[in-house]
């Protein structure tokens, strides 16, 4: 239980939930998404960065093993098992506290990151400027878009539940309105990367690696992924340096 208002990392900090990336065609989308972030903090390697939500684990522990200072803040005490062999080594620090308040003082991180959160958080535009307050040079988000293949979310549901057994309805972006919400915080979008053009429920039924890097590969070719792909990965930096924001 939480005492917070926005607790959707409790179900994505659970063992249930990391049992959607079990098994090899898990294992290759997760590496795809950690592809693309640390290729989208490349610049700021070595640095601070606060995980919103990451108790899934799913980029803490990599971001812990390139050197990274990581904190990871859950919205319960639930969402530190994935990394706890990681907090009680010290390669992690983990808090509990408000999502979309904060316990932190402004520019606390040179990063943040917030993978699988978005589109679970009633009150998202609070979780957007709440990172970008905290976060002296970059943000980097996740999302799932209406602009792809998701906009078959309803038809694919069923399919989706029977595959994963676990599944929640979720929200669909627009990618103007993700924009919109970071500029209202004084930041700018700086690079969107889409990672699969065909749903992820698919690959998971496909459980192929092989024949899902062939889809993505011609899709990339045609560019399919570019123009539909979906989660979106989005890099936002601020439009003044952290100085002047102070």
């Amino acid at each position: 239980m939480s005492q917070y208002p926005e607790t959707a990392d409790i179900e994505t900090s659970s063992e249930d939930y990391a049992s959607r990336f079990s098994g090899a065609a898990g294992k290759w989308m997760l590496s795809v998404q950690e592809r693309i972030v640390l290729d989208l903090l490349k610049g700021h390697a070595g640095g601070t960065v606060l995980d919103v939500g990451g108790g899934h684990g799913q980029l803490a522990r990599p971001l812990a093993d390139k050197g990274y200072g990581v904190t990871v803040i859950g919205s319960s005490d639930d969402c530190v098992h994935r990394i706890k062999d990681y907090v009680d080594a010290g390669k992690i620090e983990f808090k509990v506290g408000n999502l979309i308040e904060l316990p932190f003082e402004d520019n606390s991180f040179g990063s943040v990151v917030c993978i699988r959160l978005l589109p679970h958080c009633e009150r998202w535009p609070e979780l957007v400027r709440e990172m970008c307050r905290v976060a002296k040079n970059v943000v980097v988000v996740d999302y799932p878009t209406g602009q792809s293949l998701n906009c078959l979310s309803g038809a694919l549901f069923g399919a989706k539940k029977k595959i994963e057994g676990n599944t929640r309805t979720y929200r669909l972006f627009a990618h103007n309105e993700v924009k919109a919400e970071f500029s209202g915080s004084g930041w700018k979008r700086a690079a969107l990367k889409k990672e699969f053009f065909v749903p992820m429920v698919v690959h998971r039924m496909l459980g192929c690696p092989v024949i899902s890097k062939i889809l993505e590969g011609v899709s990339t070719a045609l560019g399919l992924r570019y123009l539909f792909g979906s989660p979106v990965v989005g890099k936002y930096e601020p439009l003044m340096d952290a100085n002047k924001r102070e």
